[in-house]
């Protein structure tokens, strides 16, 4: 899977990417012996004001028929999006952040990991994006929740990790997925009986019995 984020700040955004789990998935595994993996993942970034002419590297202006703050430019972020993707092959998906576009859940996230092999993330700010990106790249705007983000850094870094866990390798076993197996979200580790404050807190007893299925049971209850 490749992930191609248009974005102005995309150190903001690579040092996420770059680090635990994902930064993993980037790089090539040599393994044991002889035996070579390649890379699970890769991300990229293009900043729209790399695709500037002016010495200011402008990207925004006033909107047409006035209001508040300032509207990014369609023609910086069409042309770093040509670069991204527009001469890749196989199937490749264009998303907008915004809060206005369809809600993004694990069901979408699963059909991004199956259905693309390019996705291309387009982060706005400001007062939002030239409708025109929109038309032109013929994209669907995704929302990442019932609230307002100053910037698409935060959504496309979302969509990222939610999309990437779903590719195999990337969290080494098929059991990592929780979706895939028996889970309350309640979680415990060593020490069985933790001391705090001269209070004792022990672990539930059906989790130190070795009994999977009581403890499966025992996890679906809860």
């Amino acid at each position: 899977m490749n992930f191609h984020v248009v974005t102005i700040f995309p150190e903001i955004c690579q040092a996420y990417t770059d680090a635990s789990v994902l930064g993993r998935a980037q790089k090539t595994d040599k393994g044991k012996g002889a035996k070579v993996r390649g890379k699970k993942i890769s991300v990229s970034y293009y900043n729209p004001r790399d695709f500037t002419i002016d010495k200011h590297h402008k990207v925004d202006e006033r909107p047409y028929g006035g209001g508040p703050g300032m509207v990014m430019k369609a023609e910086p972020i069409l042309k770093a999006w040509e670069k991204a993707v527009g001469r890749k092959k196989g199937k490749v998906k264009t998303l907008i952040m915004s809060p206005r576009g369809k809600k993004f859940d694990q069901p979408l996230a699963k059909k991004l990991a199956k259905s693309y092999e390019h996705i291309a993330l387009i982060s706005g700010r400001y007062e939002g994006i030239d409708d025109r990106v929109k038309k032109i790249l013929k994209a669907e705007e995704v929302s990442v929740g019932d609230y307002v983000l100053t910037g698409g850094e935060l959504p496309a870094l979302t969509i990222i990790d939610a999309v990437a866990r779903e590719i195999p390798g990337v969290l080494g076993t098929y059991e990592s997925l929780e979706d895939q197996r028996p889970t309350s979200g309640v979680s415990y580790t060593r020490p069985d009986v933790l001391l705090w404050k001269g209070k004792k807190h022990p672990v539930p007893e059906v989790l130190l019995t070795g009994d999977q299925k009581k403890i499966d049971q025992f996890r679906t209850a809860e």
